[in-house]
């Protein structure tokens, strides 16, 4: 299995479309067999999945990511993780473990003349920008 760990300090970043590295894991057997980073080369949103499937990585760990971007990920057959934080070494070893653990949440958007209110129900929370 080849993953790709969206990639900022050694931490997951958590805003797939903006991610300027991968850390990228060959695996074999439940083990790391090689780690790299490659960068993204300015490539955003729906350009990564196709860069990641040049790179022949079968599996993405990421942070944030919106529903444009996870269709392309479907469309080219590479299998998503996301809503991870912390340590990307430490979410690839807990993936390979079984491990891992991700935030489940659906954001629902309304806009009402110049306010746009996100509510994110997993969370509680709502979020107001104008």
């Amino acid at each position: 299995m080849k993953i790709a760990v969206t990639y900022e300090n050694g931490q997951v970043f958590q805003h797939f479309g903006h991610t300027e590295a991968f850390k990228v894991y060959e695996t074999e057997n439940n083990e790391i067999k090689s780690e790299s980073i490659i960068p993204t080369l300015g490539n955003g949103h729906g350009a990564l999945a196709g860069f990641l499937k040049l790179n022949n990585v079968d599996t993405l760990i990421c942070g944030g990511i919106g529903e444009g971007a996870k269709n392309a990920l479907a469309s080219a057959g590479i299998k998503l993780y996301g809503g991870v934080t912390g340590s990307a070494d430490e979410a690839v070893k807990a993936l390979l473990c079984g491990t891992l653990s991700i935030r489940r949440f659906i954001a629902r958007t309304m806009t009402v003349n110049t306010i746009t209110v996100q509510r994110i129900p997993a969370a509680s929370m709502v979020v107001i920008t104008e």
